[in-house]
């Protein structure tokens, strides 16, 4: 038995030695004294803050409680998303854990957690911002994640003017930063049907412009997954009216016909399922309908040789109802 064992510190305690430690962490030199011990301090205080949520099998539910009042009382889940860069590796990971595990915190049909970020819809940017930072892009993602699995914080997102900088998250970072970013763009597009359609429906051409840049891409997995998530959206019941403009737009069926050519067979092939729903439309209006018959026999041609080594038989009987509309046409 150890009798030496030290008292352990309360939840205010560690909370508030996590506070007063990340202001020191640029205090002093750069590897000074000062910052390897603020550093030290910040990584304990996380350890502590994790095993009192995790505990040894059992958290203890009024230490839980105690803990998550005192992280709401003093901004502490802003602070760190803020400052995850200045932490060591191991503790970031400390930030995920701990942000995550308060964010699935559930008193009876209540989220607190949740409930508090409502409020502070900061931390939701904070945690995008992230993407700026390739050493915790993948960290602070995890957090964002986790949040958009809720509606009333996905809201916040969409609702907001950063959710127009996913675009340019994809484009311009890393491959696995390019890739996270994408994951979590097509969480907010596809989780919370009724929110997303009711939006679509509100911002149509401010979001169907930003999101064609994604589809026109240069990149081949941006272009790939764009092309793909479009045909989830537009194909979905929720966003009917959304797909209903979509194939009325001259533009959006000519953009798919000249994707159906791109050198890429898996970029025609997802374009296919976006231009089938043009085609299958019982009530084309008049300029798509003149465009396809124009176009008729060239489609037409086209259609009879698309990718017949594809032993795909749902594939292969939506290319022959499209090769019937447009013959018909």
């Amino acid at each position: 038995m150890n009798f030496f064992k030290t008292k352990q510190r309360t939840p205010p305690d560690l909370v508030r030695g996590l506070r007063d430690a990340i202001p020191r962490l640029e205090s002093g030199a750069p590897g000074g004294e000062t910052r390897r011990k603020a550093s030290e301090e910040v990584s304990k205080n996380l350890q502590q803050i994790k095993s009192i949520l995790y505990g040894d099998g059992d958290p203890v539910p009024e230490l839980v409680a105690q803990l998550a009042q005192e992280t709401y009382a003093t901004d502490l889940l802003h602070l760190l998303v803020a400052n995850i860069g200045r932490f060591e590796f191991e503790a970031r990971k400390d930030v995920v854990q701990i942000f995550n595990n308060l964010l699935r915190r559930q008193i009876g049909s209540r989220w607190p957690t949740v409930e508090y970020l409502s409020s502070k819809p900061e931390i939701i940017f904070s945690a995008l911002a992230g993407y700026e930072t390739e050493e915790v892009a993948l960290n602070t993602g995890m957090i964002l994640k986790e949040m958009l699995r809720h509606e009333q914080l996905s809201k916040i997102l969409l609702y907001s003017d950063h959710f127009y900088k996913f675009p340019h998250y994809i484009e311009t970072t890393t491959f696995g930063i390019s890739c996270d970013a994408f994951a979590n763009l097509k969480e907010t597009l596809t989780r919370h049907k009724p929110l997303v359609a009711e939006y679509l429906d509100k911002h149509y051409d401010r979001f169907f412009s930003s999101f064609t840049t994604l589809i026109l891409s240069n990149n081949y997995v941006t272009k790939r997954q764009s092309l793909k998530l479009l045909g989830e959206i537009l194909l979905d019941r929720a966003n009917f009216n959304v797909m209903t403009r979509y194939i009325a737009n001259e533009a959006n069926l000519k953009m798919m016909m000249n994707l159906l050519r791109d050198k890429s067979k898996n970029i025609q092939f997802e374009a296919f399922h976006v231009f089938k729903v043009f085609v299958a439309n019982p009530k084309k209006p008049p300029q798509i309908e003149t465009i396809l018959r124009r176009n008729k026999d060239k489609l037409l041609a086209f259609l009879k040789n698309f990718h017949n080594d594809k032993e795909d038989e749902q594939f292969t009987d939506e290319k022959q109802f499209l090769i019937v509309q447009i013959q018909g046409l």
